[in-house]
């Protein structure tokens, strides 16, 4: 059923996309895999599509079509391709330098205005979530003295080895498919199912934890929502234990303008930040308490001088400076928060109307401005239950589907991303498409 349905998409989409796969059989001479990134190759499409440019909350593939699009380059985007006011602040920074090894005055402004939006003193900046990350696990290493951390079953958060472990059997074990892992980080790691409160205290009752590190809502596993009491439980238990808590805010920024933690109250000692916070540009930060601050400055002390392993020559860049600072002080205001999180309950009603008229045993989950469609009812709880409902044909199917009828979601489950200049007619179309994957489901099993 599903392979008919999805060789006649692939067989649709070479007649589509001459162009694209004229360059992708050019890009496969020169790039390994024929992508820059082989993330870029993990599409349902049967070859890469190439991109000519991105219009608002649209795209343009080098074919010349356009999609609607709910990727948003994986969230880099969220604020939409080609805002004038970003691009006049890297044009003008990239004609003075784009960066010096040395701070700018963009550097104090954007400081100020983390501080104010997020509730955390004081800030450094990083290339990637992934660099912030790291840095974050680091100095919650030295200012405990513990060796482990704990995270969520299912989480990602960057290319960190740290974070590498999964749940197997109820054991750390490490994920499948490491490339040249040589240590075995599931030695300095517990893992947590999200959401199971007991489950937290127990891997934090030995006191060897230095920090729990998680996504306030667990969004790269398929979109797993907290319940309610659980991230009460997780700061108290953090707290009584002298763990740290660090929450990663890299795609739970969707959800308002001071991200999850701001819209719901959350106590973090750390927190870290990439993607669209430069607006496309390659930036991250990470905030500290005041008194996390002072505790680092004592562990400092005891290091002593030396290499930190901390950092990278371009963080902090003064691109990446301009860039946040357009971004904070103009792009992600509240009104362009408004539009998001009201297209998104638009795309939610929507989603959760053709599942009720079909009688689909699906799930329609959002945090903000960010959806995730599932197909299993009721949304799963934690990761467990969620990599059972990932049905990868049927993944596959429907995503090629979509890009067939010009609609693009984020191409490793079913994330779907709304910008501030997603218009109701695109998200419209998007639940037209949803709607006529189902019906072409229910065709080819009659």
């Amino acid at each position: 059923m599903l392979r008919a349905l999805l060789a006649a998409e692939q067989a649709r989409f070479a007649t589509d996309h001459p162009r694209s796969l004229e360059l992708a059989s050019q890009a496969r001479a020169v790039w390994r895999g024929g992508v820059p990134l082989h993330w870029m190759g993990d599409w349902a499409s049967p070859s890469p599509i190439f991109a000519d440019r991105g219009e608002g909350a649209r795209l343009i593939d080098a074919d010349g079509r356009a999609y609607d699009d709910f990727c948003l380059g994986d969230t880099p985007a969220m604020f939409g391709y080609g805002d004038e006011r970003v691009a006049e602040a890297l044009g003008r920074q990239a004609r003075r330098g784009t960066g010096f090894m040395l701070p700018t005055a963009d550097a104090v402004v954007v400081g100020r205005l983390l501080a104010e939006r997020f509730g955390l003193p004081l800030w450094q900046a990083a290339t990637t979530a992934t660099d912030a990350n790291r840095a974050a696990i680091r100095w919650a290493r030295a200012v405990t003295g513990r060796d482990k951390i704990a995270v969520f079953d299912g989480c990602y958060h960057g290319a960190v080895d740290d974070t590498f472990v999964t749940l197997a059997s109820g054991a750390p074990a490490m994920k499948a498919g490491l490339v040249g892992q040589v240590h075995d980080v599931a030695a300095f790691a517990k893992v947590v199912p999200f959401n199971d409160v007991d489950a937290l205290a127990a891997a934090l009752a030995d006191g060897d934890v230095a920090a729990v590190l998680a996504e306030p809502v667990m969004t790269n596993c398929g979109m797993i929502l907290p319940e309610p009491g659980f991230h009460a439980a997780l700061r108290r238990l953090t707290r009584e234990a002298g763990a740290l808590l660090i929450i990663d805010e890299t795609h739970t920024l969707s959800a308002g303008p001071g991200g999850y933690t701001r819209a719901h109250g959350l106590e973090p000692d750390m927190l870290t930040l990439g993607k669209a916070v430069g607006g496309g540009v390659p930036a991250a930060v990470w905030g500290v308490t005041a008194d996390l601050a002072r505790r680092m400055d004592e562990a400092e002390a005891r290091i002593g001088p030396g290499y930190s392993g901390i950092g990278t020559t371009l963080s902090g860049n003064a691109l990446a400076m301009a860039a946040m600072r357009v971004m904070l002080e103009e792009v992600m205001s509240p009104a362009a928060y408004a539009r998001m999180l009201d297209g998104a309950e638009r795309l939610v009603a929507g989603l959760r109307a053709v599942i009720g008229r079909r009688g689909l045993a699906w799930s329609a989950v959002h945090a903000g401005a960010r959806v995730e469609l599932v197909f299993a009812a009721p949304a799963p709880r934690d990761a467990e239950q969620m990599r059972k409902a990932l049905d990868h044909d049927l993944l596959a199917a429907f995503h090629l589907w979509l890009i067939n009828r010009g609609v693009l979601i984020a191409p490793f489950h079913n994330m779907m991303l709304i910008s501030p200049m997603t218009e109701d007619a695109q998200i419209d179309r998007l639940i037209a498409a949803v709607d006529g994957f189902a019906g072409a489901l229910e065709g080819a099993a009659a």
